[in-house]
């Protein structure tokens, strides 16, 4: 345990941050599987609403540092391209 004021208050800055980023992250994933699951069944306006939603979220969680720029991005194309092949 911390042994300095300044010490704890780092602890509970930490938890603080910890949840969330933990939220963020579960958001995006949420999001995610909510866009792949309607890709796989094959409903196109309920992809592109989904992926939209995911798309923000992720911006969103990248925005405060929860996940990178370049991880976002990476996740934002995976699927997008997925729901761009779905719509054509």
């Amino acid at each position: 345990m911390a042994n300095t004021r300044s010490a704890l208050k780092r602890v509970h800055q930490t938890e603080t941050r910890t949840a969330q980023n933990r939220a963020l992250k579960s958001r995006v994933k949420t999001t995610r599987k909510v866009a792949l699951s309607a890709i796989t069944a094959g409903d196109a306006a309920a992809a592109k609403l989904a992926y939209d939603k995911f798309s923000s979220a992720a911006d969103k969680a990248a925005k405060k540092g929860a996940l990178t720029k370049n991880t976002a991005s990476r996740l934002k194309g995976r699927i997008g391209s997925k729901v761009s092949a779905l719509t054509a």
